[in-house]
């Protein structure tokens, strides 16, 4: 089951210089599975709000395959990640911590086809 969220006007934000882009989404709709993976539990209704930033390098990055016809060009990144979890029905919340002192192992920020695939040249 997948579901598709329309990012609300001003909710992505990019720097003037293009190096940061931020996306701020509040209260988006998700389903609440505790006991997951199992199956056949049950499921509650939830709501999720978070801010993403992610802040490109000057390092380029490119993933690159023919046979899995994927490509990727674009720059390293940080990223950082701020959420808030409700489940009102069981009255169950959760804060991650501040978007300050979140970190990424990794991040990329940029273009990618996939589907297709094109030869350089």
């Amino acid at each position: 089951m997948y579901w598709v969220v329309e990012i609300p006007s001003g909710a992505l934000i990019a720097s003037p210089d293009g190096r940061t882009t931020t996306l701020h989404m509040r209260d988006v709709p998700i389903v609440d599975q505790p006991q997951w993976p199992s199956y056949d539990t049950p499921t509650y209704p939830a709501r999720l709000t978070f801010t993403l930033a992610f802040t490109k390098s000057d390092e380029p990055l490119a993933y690159e395959s023919a046979e899995r016809q994927f490509r990727f060009t674009g720059f390293k990144a940080s990223a950082q990640l701020e959420a808030a979890v409700e489940v009102p029905s069981i009255g169950f919340a959760w804060r991650s911590d501040p978007l300050g002192t979140s970190q990424a192992a990794f991040a990329a920020i940029g273009e990618e086809i996939n589907g297709r695939y094109y030869q350089r040249g």
